[in-house]
This record gives structure tokens, C-alpha cells and sequence, in this order.
């Protein structure tokens, strides 16, 4: 009988041969020896840059497809991995970041700011993101609180840039 593997087990690299899989470990990112988490942020990165010269509209529109497809692709690789969600599992800080960046004005600062503050939300998870955590399962869990965190981190990005003007 298979021993299911704990949150921080190695994931086997022939993993990302497969689409599903090499989505949700954020194109390898999440695969990272150090803060998968982290490492998968960072993935988002030149994403985020290029969507900022989209419409806000279309931004939103991916943004909310990739967390849609998120459920699934995290769903699928952490039943593959037989853990709920596994740190390698990194799609959900890439579609948390997208959501954190949304209608932020463009520039490194701004960027920075957001990464900071959505890495602290996730790794942080105030109330009812722990909550969500701990007691949703599923793809949609993994998701679940990674997106509040990043409406957290959105909320707080935008009214810093605010005070800021």
C-alpha cells in the first residue's frame, strides 16, 4: 500500500511532463527546494507585467479563468501526490498574485508592494482564511485561500498607493 506523502515531500521532476501537473507546480517554480511558495509568486511575475497592458476587463477575465482552471489543475495534482496541498502545488499563488495585481497602477513599486503583501496574507492567513484552510478540501480549497489572501493584499496594496498620492 502506497504511504501518503507529507506536504513537504519531494515531488518527482517527470511530474512536469505531464500539462496539469506542470501547471499547478507553476512551470516547475513550485518545485523549488526553498519557499516553493515564494518561488511560484515570482513565477507570476512576468505574467502579471504583460497582462498590465491589457484592458482591465480582459485582466479580470484571466485573472478569474486562471483561478477557475486553478481548482482543477490543483485538485488533480494533489490527488496525484495524495496531499491535500502539497508546497509544490504553486498555481494557487500565481492566480493569488494575478488577483492581488489587479487594477494596481504598473512599476516596480507597486509590483514589490503587492508581492509583499500577498506573500504575508498567505503565509499569515488571518481569519477566515485559516479557517478556509484547514476545512476546505479539494482544489477548490487550495484556491479558496489563496484568494482571500490576495483580496486582502489587494485591498490593503490599493488604499497604501492611495494614502501614497
Amino acid at each position: 500500500m502506497k504511504q501518503p506523502m507529507h506536504k513537504t515531500t519531494r515531488v518527482p521532476p517527470r511530474l512536469l511532463l505531464n500539462p496539469i501537473h506542470f501547471l499547478s507546480l507553476g512551470f516547475g517554480s513550485g518545485l523549488s527546494p526553498l519557499a516553493p511558495g515564494t518561488a511560484g509568486t515570482l513565477a507570476a511575475l512576468p505574467l502579471i507585467i504583460l497582462m498590465q497592458q491589457l484592458s482591465i476587463s480582459l485582466y479580470l477575465a484571466i485573472t478569474l479563468m486562471v483561478c477557475f482552471i486553478g481548482i482543477y489543475l490543483c485538485g488533480e495534482t494533489a490527488q496525484r501526490l495524495g496531499v491535500h496541498d502539497h508546497g509544490a502545488i504553486v498555481w494557487d499563488e500565481i492566480a493569488g498574485y494575478m488577483l492581488t495585481m489587479f487594477a494596481a497602477p504598473t512599476g516596480w513599486l507597486p509590483l514589490l508592494m503587492g508581492f509583499v503583501l500577498f506573500r504575508l496574507f498567505d503565509i499569515w492567513k488571518p481569519w477566515p482564511i485559516r479557517l478556509l484552510d484547514q476545512n476546505v478540501s479539494g482544489g477548490i480549497g487550495i484556491m479558496l485561500d489563496d484568494i482571500l489572501a490576495a483580496l486582502y493584499a489587494a485591498v490593503l496594496l490599493h488604499l497604501i498607493l492611495y494614502i501614497m498620492r
